[in-house]
């Protein structure tokens, strides 16, 4: 229908739903609020989570198959769910002995599910690492069908991604795979992880088959657990960096590289692309230095008022392991507030994990309306009985309209529907008009239209969710497989000066449907958390006379030379990890004061793409040889990345644990900073950043040395293994400390 005509009809069913006496709009329920780790009720581990709302109302969340509690066995991937993210009930296992993909070698574990829904039926993809075929470790992407979220599932006979040889008698790490349904109507696989790299493959429309040729996406060494969802017109790549599982010294961090293309290239706010060997990623969720760690292997949901939300799994520092230490690492899952600044998902602004309560994902409806029962809310529509889905569903035929007014200004109204040839969603008293009709998605607001086409092979029969959102004037309406940031279609505009009244919202056409909400829609934060800041220059060194007083050393290292104005230290094929513990190690006198901020300007030149394990060099706060933090410029693989390293002692025989979290992008000449303050348990918490260019700023992880010491802090230059004779000269500008603002 012509957008006048169509605005017309859609108007004339707005003045009539709004000259029915509407009751007022009854107050929403009191807010739920939730407490990490969300699985604490039923579950010590629940890593790698997946999340889906069902049909039924019921958000289900899945997991990798850990043992659920300590001292369990291993299960075969675990369900539960929720209505409210507050309490959880536990489902039971995907799979048993008899269920379990025959095609699995007998040792091989199953981790990482991602669930969707699409054609009819729930579709989980999982991680076999170990496939009969060629047993001995040849991962492989299996899949699974249920007709509801709780199953039964039934594997296929095959993986939906076969195992990818290496070309070394070995197989590439074909592992935590993340589906998307994107705008070109096709359905995408990524999977893959740090040996090989992150690949994204079609599949077939079904979803069960791979189909064509792979294009990788990410470059090995660096990440794994991928997750992609659309927004504004971007795909978005997520992936996990650097260990899961190191126990205390866990850095896991999700980056983020967005492209036009869900085939790639994925690029960072700075341009650097995901796959290249200075390997770029913008932070989503990294630790803040509270009592999680290791941030990592996410999902994301949208809830009924549009607000983000990232689940992943983490690690208490305290409580770090579920068997014993070296053992199966303790990952429960955890939820946050994801808030798009500038164009990025940010966790809490950039705040990270949270160890308060906190709001909980908006569920349920306002305006009056049962989202497990809508036709009770609507005038003009008949209550079916449902299916074995869900409950009750509502059949909207001609004018249909809430009886309770839906909130003014931005409002979203989200269901599961069945689409008729035809469906009208009208907002405010015909200020926003909405309407999937034949092909096409169609928004009007004021005097501006906006389309999108559906997919030639688009379903209307089947069970779709269909999202309408005004936030402020900018309308999206996304017809989409279960909202998980995939679509069929999505059409938006901005409507200067719109602004929404206190109406009914109103339907013309004909649908079914289901799991219906109306909110207003989630305040957003546009504005980064602050970030260290420095103040007054307090002390430092410039190198341009020798090495002071404020100077010591830990193995004296000749090599290192101060001469026209730099310290020049030649990388030594040595290294503090483990049980190396022979590098040199040279510290400056810290201020007095608990917060301040420590300083370098940092030459090294390590190449690109070539092997050079492990050269690097930086800052370090210290200990002793088996308890420091390490901030550094690194070659790791074929990758050059800054990483802010942990080691301390692990177990009671004196084992070292070591792990590191990635920060931003690297260059040939860095700036980094460690923010130091003490909490208020008495520990030293250093917060890692880095420059490239020594005036924008990538702030990281965070990590605490224990109460009661006093750490040093200092500068280091080496890697135990060089790669390169002679070895590279780590060139030290100055060392400087500031005041904290």
């Amino acid at each position: 229908m012509p957008p006048r005509r169509f605005l017309a009809a859609a108007l004339a069913v707005a003045t009539v739903a709004a000259g029915t006496t509407a009751a007022a709009a009854a107050p929403p329920p009191s807010p739920v609020t939730t407490q990490n780790p969300i699985s604490s009720s039923f579950a010590d581990t629940f890593a790698d989570p997946a999340v889906i709302q069902g049909r039924d109302g019921y958000w289900y969340a899945y997991a990798t198959s850990d043992p659920l509690v300590a001292g369990g066995p291993f299960g075969l991937m675990h369900m539960a769910r929720t209505k409210d993210f507050g309490s959880w009930e536990y489902l039971g296992t995907v799979f048993n002995d008899s269920t379990k993909p025959a095609w699995a070698a007998p040792g091989s574990f199953f981790w990482a599910p991602d669930i969707r829904y699409f054609g009819g039926r729930y579709v989980m993809y999982f991680t076999v690492t170990d496939t009969a075929a060629n047993p001995g470790g040849d991962p492989a992407i299996g899949v699974a069908t249920a007709p509801t979220p709780s199953g039964p599932w039934t594997a296929t006979d095959g993986p939906v991604v076969a195992p990818k040889p290496d070309g070394n008698g070995g197989y590439f790490g074909n592992i935590d795979p993340a589906m998307l349904t994107a705008a070109d109507g096709k359905r995408y696989m990524y999977s893959g992880g740090f040996y090989g790299g992150i690949s994204v493959t079609e599949l077939s429309p079904d979803g069960l088959h791979s189909v064509g040729t792979p294009t990788q996406v990410t470059i090995g060494d660096r990440y794994e657990g991928a997750y992609v969802v659309y927004r504004d017109g971007w795909y978005y790549l997520m992936g996990s960096s650097s260990n899961c599982c190191a126990g205390p010294t866990t850095g896991y961090t999700v980056f983020a590289g967005r492209s036009k293309s869900p085939r790639g290239p994925f690029l960072d706010k700075d341009g650097a692309s995901m796959n290249e060997s200075r390997v770029g990623g913008t932070t989503v969720i990294t630790q803040n230095g509270n009592k999680w760690i290791g941030t990592g292997h996410h999902a994301f949901v949208t809830d009924a008022a549009g607000q983000d939300h990232i689940v992943y799994h983490a690690i208490d520092r305290g409580t770090p392991w579920l068997t014993d230490p070296f053992g199966i690492n303790r990952r429960p899952m955890l939820i946050d507030r994801i808030d798009w600044i500038d164009g990025w998902p940010r966790t809490r602004a950039g705040l990270g994990p949270s160890d308060t309560p906190q709001p909980a994902p908006t569920t349920g409806s306002a305006a009056g309306i049962n989202s497990t029962d809508p036709a009770s809310g609507i005038r003009g529509a008949t209550r079916l009985a449902g299916d074995s889905l869900g409950g009750p569903t509502a059949s909207l035929r001609g004018v249909a309209a809430t009886k309770q007014a839906a909130p003014a200004g931005s409002v979203r109204v989200d269901a599961d529907v069945r689409l008729g040839k035809s469906f009208t969603t009208v907002l405010g008293k015909g200020a926003v008009v909405a309407s999937v009709t034949g092909n096409k998605v169609v928004v009007v607001a004021g005097r501006r239209t906006a389309t999108a086409v559906l997919p030639a092979d688009f379903d209307r029969s089947q069970w779709n969710k269909l999202s309408v959102q005004v936030a402020g004037t900018t309308v999206t309406v996304r017809v989409s497989d279960a909202g998980l940031g995939d679509l069929y279609a999505e059409a938006q505009l901005v409507a200067p000066g719109l602004k929404l009244d206190s109406a009914p919202v109103s339907w013309l056409g004909s649908a079914e449907v289901d799991n219906l909400t109306v909110r207003s829609v989630a305040a957003p934060v546009r504005k980064l958390a602050p970030v260290p800041q420095i103040g007054a220059l307090l002390a430092g060194d410039e190198f341009d006379n020798g090495l002071g007083a404020a100077w010591s050393w830990v193995r004296p290292d000749a090599n290192a030379v101060v001469a026209d104005g730099n310290l020049s230290w030649p990388l030594q094929n040595t290294d503090l990890v483990g049980s190396g513990n022979n590098a040199g190690l040279l510290f400056h006198q810290t201020p007095a004061g608990d917060s301040w901020i420590a300083e370098t300007k940092l030459h090294l030149d390590l190449g690109e793409y070539d092997i050079r394990n492990y050269q690097q060099a930086g800052m370090i706060a210290y200990l002793n040889d088996d308890d420091f933090a390490r901030l550094g410029d690194v070659s790791i693989w074929r990758t050059r990345q800054t990483e802010f390293g942990r080691e301390l002692v692990a177990r009671a025989d004196g084992a070292t644990s070591f792990g590191g979290a990635a920060i931003g992008r690297q260059a040939s000449t860095m700036w980094m900073r460690l923010a130091y303050h003490r909490n208020a348990a008495g520990e030293h918490v250093y917060q890692a950043g880095t420059s490239i260019d020594g005036t924008n700023w990538t702030w990281g992880a965070s990590w605490a040395l224990p109460a009661g010491t006093t750490p040093k802090l200092g500068l280091y230059a080496h890697g135990d293994q060089t790669g390169s004779n002679p070895p590279p000269v780590a060139t030290f500008d100055y060392l400087r400390f500031y005041t904290s603002k």
